[in-house]
């Protein structure tokens, strides 16, 4: 084909879509649902018109080929785990009684059953649920949502394409499961797994199916010859089945590198590949392997994780070097975009100057028609809109709403000392168990508390007028009295605010610090029916004035017991924002991480002995290349004692971390200096404490004993039993006890009954422990 002919052929498609609607139906109806308010036909009802409202929105905009089987009631891996059949042994009896509570079992637990364990999607934050494999596994093929999303599509007269979680990343992505040993490698179930896809494949093609994608993000990470040859073989023979769909093989996040040449040499009809700047080197490894002549390219060039406008022009120059490489191109977004938010228009209070730089879903959506248009017509076609896209980027570049020349100048001026704390770990120890006098085994929480609907009430009603606010300053008071209370009664150790006046980790410390944009309707799905409104970061960073110091001190005017200061760390400000992409990362980080430590150095003036800043997005922000690691843990890291260095050694420095995979980077936990680490560990079942333990890691530790994704009450056995786990690996001088992540998202009776069993398992513990 010609590259006139290959350039008319161009069309415009996404990977996948927004699923929780304009005003969050999806995540009401499932709450609903679980509290016995919303029928589970309601709930089926309102999500089949959350994807016909999708493919609506879609189509109307000129998207020429849907994505179906991207819609989730709770995470598209846990979908591919019905699909194959892959479900635990404990779940299978509530999953035969009722397919639609069992799959919420799996994903939340019950109070008999533990869920599934959580971790992160890649380097996003957006979280999927742990496959748990073992040799008995056995696959058994369910299409049923597949094919119904599918018919659904093709009903309303649209080209629709399914999007599948390929099988190689499946697998990779598995852990062995409870029982297995920790050897066992998920990926050695390949042979056994690929004709259960060759069965759904053949399902999608009797409803109807064309193509059919099949998402292998996994192969961007480093990969084994042995892992490159699993996918080498899964797509030959997934490609040589007859009577199959097309089959269209989708990478992102990242560069291919050594997979590459394997998937363009699989005999599959097309890839789907990310151009975008933090895979550029995509376009030139395409190339080196001679292009994908007779095949499909459908090239992300429109940037599918931040909100940033696209650069239309050079997007059309990449686009057209790309024309020589594939027998037809078409346009897409990097990824899904179900890691933005829906629709920039409905923001009533960003500056329409900054308005004018931003896109989200939708006008994402029409970035990528605009360039399918141009590269299919010239661009004479699309002439109006390249012009005002140069005057939107010119717009940005030239703001001065972008930079501060007083923020740059400190960030310049910053030394090494300056990120190094006065004294050793050692030594600062020996002065905080003096200055604290904690018992062994010290009980803590995170940092919030539930956050009530009469909480929620009060700062809807102090945003609409109803109440002023003292009013509301006295609400918060009651709710921290109320916290503080009841951690004294309990017989925690080391207390927390309970955080009432924050309405999000990030969000509350951005509405607070200039260069930050608060969104009203920014929602992304974090994890199931939890959404975020990631900030977005425009500009130079500074902190006018102090942001936590006044209601953790009147928290610690309330108890004799230390009540820890709580502050979102820099990295995760960045992480779980959408981030400048005008200057490299690392110097962002370095002007929060000083704008923070302005905060510790207030925190500590004030008389709060115990500092909490929280990293839990330094493992999900690693580079998926390791080849990347160093660059990024150097700044990720500095800019963290950035933060906490410019205290006393008497004060205790805390930070929290949840579902990551720590084990990569143990030497970067090291590295923090922090005094005390509290991370996720009760559904690993305290893996981590065994990786810190292997690393050597010489500072405190709390591993948690209470998963708080989960509604159940962990019994007060179940949390001792994990605490003698941790005391195996951690000694007792150097453990903590506490829950795995802040307590936002539980209600006050689950929340009670679970810290009142964490107390008393530490106390038993504790009289277990040998006499000093």
């Amino acid at each position: 084909m010609t590259t006139k002919s290959a350039a008319a052929a161009a069309r415009a498609t996404v990977y996948g879509y927004p699923r929780q609607g304009q005003n969050r139906e999806l995540k009401k109806a499932i709450e609903g649902y679980w509290k016995g308010r919303v029928t589970a036909e309601a709930l089926h009802a309102t999500a089949a018109e959350l994807r016909q409202s999708n493919w609506r929105q879609l189509a109307d905009a000129g998207i020429h080929e849907v994505p179906t089987g991207d819609f989730s009631y709770y995470d598209h891996v846990l979908d591919t785990t019905v699909m194959v059949g892959a479900i635990p042994e404990r779940h299978r009896t509530v999953v035969d009684a009722d397919a639609t509570d069992g799959y919420f079992a799996m994903a939340r637990g019950t109070q008999e059953v533990a869920p599934l364990e959580m971790t992160k999607w890649f380097d996003t934050n957006y979280h999927y649920l742990v496959p748990e494999l073992g040799p008995d596994t056995v696959f058994t093929a369910d299409s049923s949502k597949q094919v119904a999303e599918l018919t659904e599509a093709l009903a309303q007269g649209l080209a629709a394409r399914p999007v599948l979680v390929g099988p190689v990343t499946y697998l990779l992505l598995a852990k062995p499961a409870p029982g297995v040993p920790a050897d066992f490698e998920p990926l050695t179930l390949l042979d056994r797994l690929l004709p259960v896809y060759a069965e759904v494949l053949a399902d999608l093609r009797a409803a109807g199916a064309d193509w059919v994608q099949l998402d292998e993000p996994a192969l961007v990470q480093d990969r084994t010859p042995a892992e490159l040859n699993a996918a080498d073989r899964a797509y030959r023979d997934l490609g040589a089945i007859t009577d199959r769909p097309k089959l269209l093989v989708a990478s992102y996040f990242d560069r291919l590198g050594d997979a590459l040449p394997v998937l363009a040499k699989a005999p599959v009809d097309g890839l789907a590949l990310d151009f975008t700047e933090a895979a550029a080197t995509n376009l030139d490894a395409l190339a080196a392997v001679g292009g994908l002549p007779g095949k499909r390219l459908v090239a992300g060039v429109v940037n599918g994780r931040n909100i940033w406008i696209n650069d239309l022009q050079k997007s059309l120059s990449a686009l057209g070097t790309l024309l020589g490489l594939a027998d037809r191109v078409d346009v897409a977004a990097s990824c899904s975009l179900l890691h933005v938010p829906l629709d920039a228009t409905a923001e009533r209070d960003i500056d329409p100057q900054i308005l004018r730089w931003l896109a989200f879903a939708q006008q994402k959506t029409a970035e990528i028609v605009t360039l399918a248009k141009g590269l299919a017509q010239g661009t004479d076609a699309i002439a109006g809109e390249l012009a005002a896209n140069r005057a939107d980027l010119a717009s940005r570049a030239t703001s001065p709403i972008t930079r501060d020349p007083a923020v740059r100048s400190r960030a310049q001026a910053v030394t090494e000392a300056d990120a190094r704390r006065s004294q050793p770990y050692v030594e600062r120890a020996a002065a905080q168990r003096a200055h604290l006098g904690l018992p062994l085994l010290p009980t803590t929480t995170i940092g919030s508390f539930p956050q009530t609907s009469e909480l929620r009430a009060a700062r809807a009603d102090l945003r609409a007028g109803r109440i002023d606010t003292p009013g509301y300053e006295e609400r918060i008071k009651a709710e921290i009295q109320q916290v503080i209370s009841f951690q004294e009664k309990t017989g925690i150790d080391v207390l927390v605010h309970g955080e009432p006046e924050r309405n999000d980790m990030v969000q509350y410390f951005a509405e607070q610090l200039t260069g930050f944009l608060a969104t009203q309707d920014g929602w992304v799905q974090s994890y199931g029916t939890r959404y975020v409104r990631p900030p977005i970061l425009a500009g130079d960073i500074s902190r006018p004035e102090p942001m936590t110091v006044r209601w953790t001190s009147y928290a610690q005017s309330l108890s004799d017991r230390p009540v820890k200061g709580m502050l979102t760390g820099p990295v995760t400000m960045l992480a779980w924002s959408f981030v400048r992409d005008d200057q490299p990362l690392g110097e962002t980080a370095r002007q929060v991480a000083l704008a923070l430590r302005d905060e510790v150095t207030d925190l500590e003036a004030a008389g709060t002995s115990v500092i909490q800043v929280d990293e839990p997005a330094l493992r999900e922000t690693l580079p998926l290349r390791a080849a990347d690691h160093a660059a990024y843990l150097a700044w990720a890291t500095e800019a963290f004692r950035l933060s906490t260095s410019g205290v006393r050694p008497d004060t205790q420095i805390h930070t929290h971390m949840c579902y990551a995979e720590f084990g990569d980077i143990v030497q970067a936990i090291d590295d923090l200096d922090a005094d005390v680490i509290s991370l996720e560990a009760a559904r690993s079942h305290m893996q981590v404490a065994c990786e810190l333990a292997a690393h050597g890691y010489p500072r405190e530790a709390g591993p948690g004993v209470y998963d708080i994704h989960s509604p159940r009450v962990p019994s007060t056995d179940e949390a001792a039993n994990l605490l003698r786990t941790g005391l195996k690996a951690i000694p007792a001088e150097r453990l903590w006890v506490n829950p795995d992540c802040g307590l936002k998202t539980r209600g006050w009776p689950e929340t009670r009954a679970s810290l009142e069993n964490l107390v008393t398992a530490a106390r038993t513990v504790r009289s277990e422990l040998p006499a000093s």
